[in-house]
């Protein structure tokens, strides 16, 4: 198999989380631990740092592999979902996973995964950590996929479970309470290993009391930081991603990493590990901005980032997915907006028709279009100098027009 038909056997395998929703998420890690055990074993081969949480995961993610990066050392990056290209999910310093890389490990492993009906997530994870143990990686930082303790992920023991905020996002597989929330998060912290949580919240503060104490865990929350640092990474919900990256990486043991490095690290996160997608400048005149925020706290924060923009009119390129509970989303965008309903080019993407009937309710008004293309075409076109165009409510939006 070529690189194209390597990728569409892995989509095909069993259905992908990020594209079919529900049906693909597997409350189970007897998979991922059969296939540890065929890799031998390859997360027991390189030091890691486990970053879990409802908002900010990637981008904590990422501000630690840069820090990492500046201080000289090999550091492998393991985040999902990729926004263009499926090797963004593996990289080392910033580099991609080869084509060659993937295309060989499933061709040598095909059997085995296809005999214990391994899911795309699963295989993924498998081959990134057999990509960075044997690449000798010096750390790698593992992003949690979906929520924590049944997460593929959860198989390394890490130097150090970061845990960035708890909100209500997939509530069908976590919970329908933050504490229930909290309690799948916390899965990710293990006997005698420190964890830092990025926000103290009143609602989950006992969960992760009573964890820590159960795993005899060092507890830290990095909203206790005064200081604040920069970062090149523009979004105002950086700011307490910031503190969190600083704080994992005082508390890291074992690593040398000046502060000159923390600073040059923050200032160097797209540079240094090429994110996308993070409240990213596409152009100017008509200023064009898109964020990958997708629930009620991350866009509850973008938005009123977007408030404080000098503009003479706001053209908002709108697409969500089906699960996304819009009662709680759609209340928090400006009715004084022109609106480009679409529909993400994925199976569980809501349809345009469905995205406008449910906005008109809370007095969002605009026209509906058949992709988020032809959406994001047309806000340009309507769009006057002095204009904001914002394109956002679902990482696959901003994955179409990047």
């Amino acid at each position: 198999m070529n690189y194209q038909e390597t990728l569409q056997w892995m989509f095909a395998q069993l259905p992908m989380y990020q594209k079919e929703g529900k049906t693909a998420f597997k409350k189970d890690l007897t998979n991922i631990l059969a296939f540890s055990k065929e890799l031998e074993h390859p997360e027991k081969k390189f030091k890691s740092i486990h970053v879990g949480g409802t908002n900010g995961k990637g981008s904590t993610s990422h501000m630690l592999a840069s820090i990492l990066q500046e201080a000289g050392y090999k550091v492998g990056l393991y985040t999902s979902p990729h926004l263009k290209n499926f090797t963004e999910r593996i990289r080392i310093n910033g580099n991609e996973i080869p084509q060659s890389k993937v295309i060989s490990f499933i061709n040598s492993h095909k059997g085995f995964l296809e005999k214990q009906k391994l899911s795309f997530f699963e295989m993924t994870v498998g081959l990134a950590f057999d990509y960075f143990a044997k690449e000798k990686v010096d750390i790698a930082i593992v992003e949690v996929g979906l929520g924590g303790r049944l997460d593929s992920t959860n198989i390394i023991m890490p130097e150090i479970s970061v845990i960035t905020n708890i909100g209500l996002d997939h509530t069908q597989f976590l919970g329908e309470t933050l504490p229930e929330i909290a309690f799948e998060k916390a899965g990710i912290i293990k006997d005698m290993i420190p964890v830092i949580i990025g926000e103290e919240q009143t609602e989950v503060r006992d969960v992760f009391l009573e964890k820590v104490k159960e795993t005899n865990s060092a507890l830290f929350f990095a909203s206790d930081i005064i200081q604040n640092y920069t970062s090149d990474l523009l979004g105002d919900y950086q700011q307490k991603n910031t503190k969190t990256a600083v704080l994992t990486i005082q508390k890291l043991y074992g690593f040398i990493v000046s502060e000159e490095n923390i600073k040059k690290g923050l200032l160097n996160v797209v540079r240094n590990t090429n994110l996308k997608g993070r409240w990213q400048i596409l152009q100017d005149n008509p200023k064009v901005i898109c964020d990958t925020a997708h629930n009620k706290e991350g866009l509850e924060i973008v938005l009123n980032q977007l408030k404080k923009e000098k503009f003479t009119k706001l053209h908002i390129v709108l697409g969500v997915v089906s699960d996304k509970k819009l009662d709680e989303v759609l209340p928090l965008f400006p009715k004084t907006a022109t609106y480009y309903f679409c529909k993400p080019d994925i199976p569980r993407g809501l349809s345009e028709d469905e995205l406008q009937l449910k906005a008109r309710n809370f007095d969002l008004n605009g026209k509906k279009y058949s992709s988020v293309k032809n959406a994001y075409t047309d806000a340009l076109i309507n769009a006057n100098q002095q204009d904001i165009v914002y394109v956002g409510g679902s990482t696959f939006v901003v994955a179409e027009i990047i």
